[in-house]
């Protein structure tokens, strides 16, 4: 038997392939993998097909693990998902500009982007650009002085009719969708076909791009720089 905290499942969507990957944590290899492509488009509406996927491997997973699957991160590439933008200056009146004034800063900005997008929710929030007094940087880096700080920050979201038919979809299964991963965006940030979709998703979703803001439950212990400091997202 692999205990739970050993394996983690990958569940990927797009128009034309369905595809479920077991990841060996330790390993950083597949212990099962399987896929299907749609001969016509995928509806994101109706879920039959994925039912069907689902009912073919999630029983061969279980018995392979020896463990039931519990939990579940759903990559989703869909070209409705909503990319958006946003940009916010403010004056800045410490000495230099630390993590407490950023804190504030990027809670702000998420506050605006939920008042503004009710319908939707939040799979990536990525930091773009640094610009102090007009000058653009791509990272945070400690020191930074200036009067006034921009800052870029890019969305990455899916409209909360889709979570709620995914959700409902899995709980049959007694599965929980523990996160919704942006498949576009986990590809583009890596060489194409540099390695497995599910091993560049584990690298995402473990901190790898240091611009993007990490959501982490509040009990947990964290190292990165990001994931320390926005345990308030949670």
């Amino acid at each position: 038997m692999i205990e739970e905290v050993d394996f983690e499942t990958f569940l990927y969507v797009s128009k034309n392939k369905l595809q479920i990957f077991v990841l060996d944590k330790k390993k950083l290899e597949n212990l099962y993998r399987e896929e299907f492509k749609i001969k016509d488009e995928f509806n994101f509406k109706d879920l039959n097909d994925l039912s069907k996927f689902l009912d073919k491997n999630i029983y061969k997973i279980e018995k392979l693990v020896g463990n039931f699957i519990k939990n579940i991160v759903l990559i989703i590439e869909n070209d409705e998902n909503l990319n958006v933008n946003i940009a916010i200056k403010k004056k800045n009146y410490e000495s230099f500009i630390n993590q407490k004034y950023l804190k504030g800063y990027l809670t702000e900005i998420k506050d605006l982007f939920n008042e503004n997008y009710e319908k939707q929710s939040i799979m990536h929030m990525i930091i773009t650009n640094y610009i102090v007094n007009g000058k653009k940087q791509s990272l945070f880096a400690s020191g930074l002085s200036g009067d006034y700080l921009c800052l870029e920050v890019n969305f990455l979201c899916i409209s909360n009719d889709l979570i709620f038919l995914f959700n409902n979809l899995l709980e049959k299964y007694q599965i929980k969708i523990s996160r919704y991963m942006c498949g576009n965006y986990i590809k583009n940030f890596f060489e194409e076909n540099s390695c497995e979709l599910s091993l560049m998703a584990n690298k995402i979703k473990n901190g790898l791009n240091d611009n993007e803001v990490i959501v982490v439950p509040k009990d947990i212990e964290n190292k990165g720089f990001f994931e320390k400091f926005f345990q308030l997202f949670s």
